[in-house]
Parts: C-alpha cells; structure tokens; sequence
C-alpha cells in the first residue's frame, strides 16, 4: 500500500513539474532570442499615426499591425506586448506605455490572418521639441522544427515608428528665424474673412453690370429685353436724320409697337384705355401726347411736316428708349419737347 501511494506521489510531482516547466517556457519565449522567421512567410501591413509630429504628453498614439503569416505558422499570443509595460531605450525609461491591446485571427486557405490594434501613451515631455519612438514589438510564431529552430520556434518582428514630442509650454524667448526646423509646417494664412468680402463685392459687381446690361442693352439677352419697342428702339438706331423719310418710317414703327403692346389698335382717343391696361407708361403721358401729336403733323398736315427738322427724329429715338424702358418696369428718363 505504502509502495503504491509513493508511486502516485512521483507521478504527481512529475506532472507538476512539467506544468511549470511548460508554462515558464511559454512566459520566457519572448524573452530568449529565437531565429527569425524565413522570409516569405509574412506580409506585414501596418497604420500608423497620421502624423509623426506635433504630439504632446498625455496623448493616444493607435497603430494598427496586420500579419499575414502562412500555414503551418501560428502566433504564440504569450508573446504579445504587454499593457502597462514601459519602453526602454538605451537603458532609460522613454515614456511611452502601452496601453491598450486588441488582436483578432482569421483563418484562411493557406493562411492566417493577425490584426492587432496598439494603443501607446506619451508620459514625457521637455522643454524643446524631442524625438520618440514607438517601438518595435517582437512576436514568435510556432512552426516546423528547421535546422536554424530545433523547436520551430522562430520571431518576428514589427517595425517602430518614429515621431517628435512637443513641448507642454515655451520656455524662454523665442525667435523665429532661429526655429526653423523641418519638421515645423510652415504658418499659413487664413484668409477666410477677406475672400468672403472678395466674393460678396464680385457678387455685387456682377449683380451691377447684369442691371447695367439690363437698362442700357438693346438685344434680348435676358427676360423682358425682346419686347416690341426694344425692338424698335433697335430698328431707330439705324435710320438717319438726314433722310426725312426715316422720320415716317420711325413713327410707323414705334406704332406698330404701341399696337403690339395693347393687342390693339392705338390712338389719341383710347389713349386713356392702353395706360389704365399698362400703367407703367403712365410716367410719360405727356410724351405720348406729343408722340401722337407729331405723328399727326408728318402723315396728315402736310404744311406742317415739310417743317420739321433732324431734330424729331432724334427726339423720336429717345421716346422709343423711354417706352423700352416702361416695357421693362424701369423708370424713364425726362427728355425736352421736339
């Protein structure tokens, strides 16, 4: 009985032992160097921060590590960094600390998949802009036994990354041209305000000739300019005044405009009707008069009409801007009796 409770005791104590000796082989793989892994075998991908400057104690810098390891390759998860611990560099405590680590698997055909998330602390600062680094992490992979890894037990590793810490605060004076370093984005101006202002005074000077255009223009560019007497006034500018010909060739046409306009036949006696129909040309009433008056002197009272001169053509010409002008909704200009 006593031999068979020894031997129970043995067996224990060796499967105990082995335990420990399995687990601080696990805890320490990371820590005995082992060869590399052959080449070929992983396809890194990695995100880094978005910037390597600028950073300040306290901040949050993520990278992202991608692993594309071939089978039968399969990462030791002992070997990942661990949370909390603090990078050495020659010697001294560097300040940066991991602090937050994440890592999925996915299986695939040929290959297995590794997407670890990094999270680095900065606790350190001075008083000038210093160099950092992130560093580079070392993980091992369980593999075949090759001649280099008796045990199939191989590493590797992942990249650092560089960047600069800036200061809390300015100690001192500082002078510009004296702190020109490359890694410093140059200071742009933001002119903001200014193209604002730009854009309102070219939206006004824009707004300004369109209205310029609109009263002074003869052609029917836009809305409400191809109407009968900015057609007219077109057709005036060509005749002459030295042809008295021209003259009654005017009057039938600016006529024929007052008639389009009214839809009907216009004469001094249904005058009162055409400007209750368009009270814009209300505004020159006593032009229209005249208009009527001298229309009736050149086609019916001939004594009279071999009198006139160049001058009722030009006055005629004027009138037909000004009833372009009420056509259009604008206020017409005075001008003198012919």
């Amino acid at each position: 009985m006593n031999c068979q409770m020894n031997q129970l005791i043995k067996l224990i104590n060796i499967s105990l032992l082995s335990l420990i000796l399995s687990t601080s082989f696990l805890a320490n793989a990371n820590d005995e160097p082992s060869p590399e892994i052959p080449e070929g075998i992983v396809k890194l991908s990695k995100i880094n921060p978005d910037r390597n400057v600028g950073f300040l104690m306290g901040d949050i810098m993520n990278r992202t590590i991608t692993l594309e390891v071939k089978k039968p390759y399969k990462l030791i998860e002992t070997t990942l960094p661990i949370v909390g611990y603090e990078h050495r560099y020659k010697g001294q405590v560097s300040g940066i600390e991991l602090r937050k680590i994440n890592h999925t698997e996915k299986e695939n055909r040929d290959t297995t998949t590794y997407v670890i998330q990094l999270a680095y602390q900065v606790f350190t600062t001075a008083p000038v802009v210093k160099p950092a680094i992130l560093p580079a992490e070392t993980v091992k992979f369980q593999g075949p036994p090759t001649e280099e890894a008796k045990d199939g037990l191989v590493q590797y590793t992942i990249p650092e990354f560089y960047f600069r810490i800036s200061p809390m605060a300015v100690f001192g004076a500082v002078k510009i041209e004296e702190d020109m370093s490359p890694l410093r984005q140059p200071v742009l101006l933001q002119p903001y305000v200014e193209k604002q202002k730009l854009t309102a005074y070219l939206a006004v000077l824009g707004l300004s000739l369109l209205g310029l255009l609109y009263i002074l223009g003869s052609r029917a560019w836009l809305p409400l300019m191809g109407r009968p007497f900015a057609q007219a006034s077109r057709q005036l500018t060509k005749l002459s005044s030295k042809n008295p010909e021209d003259l009654k060739l005017a009057l039938s046409r600016v006529h024929k405009a007052l008639n389009t306009t009214a839809k009907y036949s216009v004469f001094s006696d249904n005058m009162d009707a055409f400007l209750s129909h368009t009270p814009s040309f209300k505004a020159i009433e006593a032009e229209i008069d005249q208009f009527f008056t001298l229309s009736h002197q050149v086609f019916f009272d001939t004594q009279i009409s071999t009198s006139h001169d160049g001058n009722s053509l030009v006055w005629l010409k004027k009138f037909c801007k000004q009833c372009r002008d009420c056509e259009r909704g604008l206020k017409p200009a005075k001008q003198k009796k012919a």
